[in-house]
């Protein structure tokens, strides 16, 4: 096993791949592709991985978890570790508490939403962050790891049967029959994407404020919860009292949790949106093998027998599956929900702090400078979904419910999370939006 110090460097090393594979070695385009070959490539590509990690990979174990938890959890816990866990004290816990009385009293005059029950511990240890929300993780991600799965069964039945037709005698049989390559790849792509998973997870432990903080569903029950050790070190270097930075983030985690809890129809917005991705999921052979023949023709090193080149193949991007028209919306619905979710946050922040907290502004500022340069979840969001959140279109929708409260009021700014979601363009324009809304007193001309 690596010492934690190596483990954790391997974290900030490394860069999460996206899912792929290299074709045959054949010069000839219409050559069957070799599966054995190309599982025996993967195989060592996540062994070597697992490896590095101090993981026993469990290879083609047979598993029919399309996400094995075990593995998320594992992977996620070592990285924890390594970048160490401070317990929870008496002293955190009233201080946590204390920020959060304070907090919710202030978000009773910013939301209309009431503060939801807390069915939690308000403060968490790194390791029991990871423990929090590792079930939302696994919901949120395995959609990934079936459409994944079928893609890859959809491609082993092309290659063998060509395109659902019955196999022809001058096509070569397959050594291994196709169900069961099939059974072992996708538990072996399984292993792959829960390893990436807990690296990530892992990753975020060490900076996430709290539950919400990554603005995804990650618990069943929306309550809120920090983790102190991350606030200390969040503050580091800031000329800011401490009990206004926790004041600050305990703002932030009761409004989202306020926000997921009386909205209980966005948790399934959210996963059915990376479901919709997951679902489009395509492996198109011919263009992944028109990438590998542009990258070895372009001479930037990249070799189908080198292991490593293999790697740097990956990294690039070369064998990335092709996105959909449809995979293509569902990210978009995805990157807008999430910059609503993070402007409503800030929108309702910065009204409940009011002139309270002296360094509201640069505590803000400060929050939108650290992701838009090096958040966490940016990493994640990329690295499964190549989702790049924008931190203009978070800023816009800021702006946008700023403007909405400020020409009807919170509680309509509010009921808009009940209804129809503005889409990016209707954040440019909140009194359009708004009068998209209403309905006309003569309903007469619409018969």
């Amino acid at each position: 096993m690596n010492p934690p110090a190596q483990l954790f460097q391997y974290w900030e090393d490394s860069t999460m791949t996206p899912f792929g594979f290299t074709p045959g070695n054949s010069e000839d385009p219409n050559d069957p592709v070799d599966f054995a070959a190309m599982m025996e490539q993967m195989q060592q590509q996540i062994q070597e991985q697992f490896s590095k990690l101090g993981i026993n990979g469990p290879g083609f174990t047979g598993s029919t978890e399309a996400l094995p938890k075990n593995i998320v959890r594992d992977t996620a816990k070592k990285f924890t570790t390594a970048q160490g866990s401070s317990p929870i004290g008496a002293n955190d816990v009233a201080e946590i508490e204390q920020a959060f009385s304070i907090a919710e009293l202030w978000l009773d005059e910013a939301t209309f939403f009431p503060q939801s029950p807390n069915v939690g511990n308000v403060a968490l240890a790194r390791t029991d962050w990871v423990d929090t929300t590792l079930e939302g993780w696994q919901t949120s991600v395995e959609p990934l790891a079936i459409g994944l799965s079928s893609a890859i069964g959809e491609l082993l039945n092309q290659a063998s049967f060509g395109e659902g037709e019955a196999q022809s005698e001058e096509q070569p049989q397959m050594q291994i029959p196709v169900g069961m390559i099939s059974a072992l790849l996708n538990s072996f792509i399984g292993s792959l994407i829960a390893t990436q998973l807990g690296q990530a997870i892992g990753g975020l432990a060490g900076k996430v404020t709290g539950a919400h903080d990554v603005g995804l569903p990650l618990v069943d029950s929306a309550f809120p919860t920090l983790v102190p050790q991350n606030i200390k070190e969040w503050a580091t270097d800031l000329d800011i009292p401490m009990d206004e930075v926790r004041i600050f983030h305990a703002l932030r985690e009761a409004a989202v949790a306020r926000l997921f809890a009386h909205n209980p129809w966005l948790v399934s917005y959210i996963r059915t949106a990376i479901t919709d991705y997951g679902k489009g999921i395509n492996i198109d052979m011919e263009a992944i093998q028109e990438q590998a023949q542009r990258a070895m023709e372009s001479g930037n090193g990249f070799d189908p027998a080198n292991p490593e080149s293999f790697t740097i193949a990956l990294n690039d991007g070369i064998f990335t599956p092709q996105e959909s028209p449809a995979q293509r919306a569902a990210l978009t619905k995805l990157e807008t929900v999430l910059a609503l979710i993070d402007g409503w946050s800030e929108e309702v922040v910065t009204l409940a702090a009011g002139d309270r907290l002296p360094n509201i502004a640069a505590l803000q500022e400060t929050l939108r400078r650290r992701r838009a340069t090096s958040a966490p979840a940016q990493q994640l969001f990329s690295s499964l979904l190549g989702l790049q959140v924008s931190p203009r279109l978070a800023r816009e929708a800021t702006v946008f419910w700023k403007q909405v409260r400020e020409m009807k009021s919170i509680e309509s700014r509010d009921r808009i999370w009940s209804g129809i979601l503005p889409t990016s363009d209707d954040l440019l324009n909140a009194e359009s939006f708004m009068k998209s809304l209403e309905i006309p007193d003569d309903l007469s001309g619409l018969m």
